[in-house]
C-alpha cells in the first residue's frame, strides 16, 4: 500500500500526536524530502523520537525510510502534483490543466479506494449478497441516489431487493428481515442516528449489515458486520465531493461486475430482465 494511503487509512486509530504528524505529512508530502526528522519535529513542536516512532509504527525502519517511500510514491504519481510556477498561464493551458488535474485526482481517489477495500472483504460481501434471500438497501439524501441505483441493479440480477429512501418506511420493513438477509446502508459520513438504529434492529433480527461510508471513524461503520470505505480528499469542497461520487461509483461498479461473474445465473437473469425492460420501452 502506498505510504500516503497507509497513513490516511490508519489515521483514525492514531494518538493525538501521531495524527498531527500524519496530517502534516499528508498536507505537505512534496516538502517532506527537504525535512529531517528533527526539522519535522520542530515544525510540529514535538520530540524527534515521536517522529521516529511514528515511522516505525507504520512499518518503516525509520524516518528516512518513510521519507524515501513517500518521495518514490509521488514520483510515480501517487499524490497531487503542485503546479509549476514557470508554466504558461494562457486560458487554453488553464483549461487543459484543470481538466487533467480533475482526471488525475479522480484516478488517484479511485485507486486509494481500491486499496482500502481488500479482495477478501469484497468477495465476502459479494457472497453474502448472492446468497441472501432478501437484500435491503437504504440511503438518505444524496446517498439515496446511489442506494436507489444499486438496488435497481440488484433487482435486474434477480436479487429480491427492498429499497427505501425513507428511514421510517425502512424501519417498518426491517421487521421482515430474517437470518441470512443483508442490509446495505449508504451514508457518506456514517453519523445519522436513524441509520444506526435501523442497522442495529436489522442485526437483532439475525441479518448482516454492510455499511458504505467515507474512510473515517463513524458509528455506522463501527457496528456494521462488513464495511466498504471510500477515499476522497481535496482542499476544495466541490472537488472533494466529485471524488467521493466517482470513487463510490467505481466501487459499486466492481461489486456489480463480481456479482455477475460469480454466479452465471445472475448474468443470465440480467440479460432476460434487460430484454424485458427494452420490450416495455419499445411497446
Amino acid at each position: 500500500m502506498p505510504p500516503l494511503v497507509k497513513i490516511r487509512s490508519e489515521r483514525d486509530s492514531m494518538s493525538a500526536i501521531e495524527r498531527r504528524i500524519a496530517d502534516y505529512i499528508l498536507d505537505n508530502a512534496h516538502l517532506l524530502r527537504d525535512y529531517s526528522s528533527q526539522q519535522l519535529a520542530s515544525a510540529l513542536g514535538i520530540s524527534q523520537s515521536s517522529v521516529v516512532k511514528f515511522s516505525q509504527k507504520l512499518g518503516f525502519k525509520g524516518y528516512p525510510d518513510l521519507k524515501y517511500s513517500v518521495g518514490q510514491a509521488l514520483a510515480r504519481g501517487g499524490g497531487p502534483q503542485p503546479a509549476s510556477p514557470d508554466a504558461p498561464r494562457t486560458s487554453g493551458d488553464a483549461y487543459e490543466q484543470l481538466q487533467d488535474s480533475v482526471r488525475r485526482s479522480k484516478a488517484a481517489a479511485e485507486e486509494e479506494t481500491r486499496l482500502l477495500n481488500p479482495r477478501a472483504l469484497i468477495e465476502q460481501i459479494v457472497a453474502r449478497i448472492d446468497q441472501a434471500q432478501k437484500v435491503f438497501v437504504c440511503g438518505l439524501g444524496d446517498d439515496g441516489l446511489f442506494a436507489r441505483e444499486f438496488a435497481m441493479r440488484l433487482s435486474l440480477l434477480g436479487v429480491l431487493t427492498v429499497h427505501h429512501a425513507d428511514s421510517i418506511l425502512m424501519m417498518t420493513n426491517v421487521s421482515a428481515a430474517r437470518p441470512g438477509d443483508v442490509l446495505i446502508v449508504f451514508s457518506e459520513f456514517g453519523k445519522l442516528p436513524q441509520l444506526s438504529q435501523i442497522s442495529r434492529q436489522f442485526q437483532d433480527a439475525g441479518g448482516a449489515t454492510v455499511s458504505i461510508t467515507r474512510h473515517t471513524a463513524n458509528p455506522l461503520r463501527a457496528h456494521a458486520d462488513a464495511a466498504l470505505v471510500v477515499s476522497a480528499h481535496d482542499p476544495a469542497p466541490h472537488i472533494e465531493q466529485l471524488l467521493y461520487r466517482s470513487s463510490l461509483q467505481s466501487l459499486l461498479d466492481f461489486v456489480f461486475v463480481l456479482l455477475c461473474q460469480t454466479n452465471p445465473d445472475r448474468e443470465r437473469q440480467l440479460a432476460v430482465n434487460l430484454e424485458r425492460v427494452q420490450h416495455l420501452l419499445d411497446s
